[in-house]
């Protein structure tokens, strides 16, 4: 417990009062540069829910852990089916959660493939602002942002790390994709079945000419998954092994739908299901972990599977956040 805490607990105590239970809030944000190319006339502002975790005190600097919902999912399902409330009251982490608006993508999927948003521009732009915003009235601690996606939401995630990197110190991407993965609407479906159809290896390598930070990165796939293609999660790993400057990449040799050899890899049993973890290293720093999950589809690995894109049977992608930002982010 941090001096700011212990303070705060002996507060309360002598005061009579138990810790404040934990909370949602909303609100939204604007971003100048938050424009779609694709749909010029979507006003730049999206709605977010806010999780302000039981017993959070403003004298003490809390992680902030993003997440971004997939297609055809609004923020309240995604926390419910993530059970990421009680997570976060466990670990004390502030919850940022953005809300897709159905005029920006009628599917309510985060614009991925679009112009503005591959860039840095448009709807990371516009989260961006949201976790400046969080981080500034809600006393985030700069040093453990997290920013967590789900399919779209996973795409979305994977931008904001190459190009927020000053902002954003890790990202999780589940049953998503690498950015610039695809550059349209018109074409996203097809990379979602086939993979990238760009150079996502040079799309990292240019990010990395101007980064502010290695940003590791846990990626998460089921095996089969028949919305968004396993080959995405490899293409994804090799991006960040590039952008994280990881010497394993480049790969000239590599054929672009192989994983260069892992630093440290091994495969468990988790509820009959076959689980291989693969760990690239720096210096003894992650850089990135991949977990590769059999028989899992498009779905939240350990979530409530009373609710769409969420399977019960683990692993337990929600608890591996907080591994992941232990190692990573120690």
């Amino acid at each position: 417990m941090s001096l700011a805490s212990s303070v705060a607990s002996a507060f309360r105590r002598l005061l009579g009062r138990a810790p404040a239970p934990g909370r949602w809030t909303r609100g939204s944000n604007f971003a100048l540069r938050g424009w779609l190319a694709a749909l010029p006339w979507v006003w730049p502002q999206r709605e977010y829910l806010l999780y302000v975790p039981a017993g959070w005190s403003w004298w003490e600097r809390a992680p902030l852990v993003v997440l971004c919902h997939g297609c055809r999912q609004t923020p309240e399902e995604f926390a419910q089916g993530t059970r990421i409330a009680a997570l976060a009251d466990r670990q004390g982490w502030l919850v940022l959660m953005p809300r897709q608006k159905e005029s920006a993508n009628a599917w309510r999927c985060w614009n991925w493939f679009d112009g503005a948003t591959v860039d840095g521009r448009g709807e990371t732009a516009i989260v961006a602002a949201m976790i400046r915003s969080v981080r500034r009235w809600h006393r985030a601690d700069h040093a453990r942002i997290v920013v967590v996606g789900m399919s779209a939401g996973g795409a979305l995630a994977a931008v904001l790390g190459l190009h927020e990197s000053g902002l954003v110190r890790a990202v999780v991407v589940h049953s998503g994709l690498p950015c610039g993965a695809a550059l349209s609407a018109f074409t996203a479906i097809g990379v979602m079945q086939r993979g990238p159809e760009t150079d996502v290896d040079a799309i990292a390598g240019a990010a990395r000419a101007t980064a502010a930070a290695p940003v590791p990165l846990l990626a998460i796939h089921g095996e089969a998954d028949n919305i968004v293609a396993s080959v995405n999660a490899t293409a994804l790993v090799r991006q960040y092994l590039r952008f994280d400057g990881h010497p394993a990449m480049p790969a000239p040799m590599l054929p672009a739908t192989a994983l260069p050899a892992a630093d440290a890899e091994n495969s468990s049993s988790v509820d009959g299901r076959t689980t291989t973890t693969r760990e690239w290293r720096t210096d003894g720093r992650l850089v990135v972990r991949y977990v590769s999950v059999a028989g899992l589809g498009h779905a939240w690995s350990g979530g409530e599977d009373a609710l769409p894109f969420n399977d019960a049977r683990g692993p337990d992608a929600t608890a591996a956040i907080a591994d992941f930002m232990r190692d990573a982010l120690a």
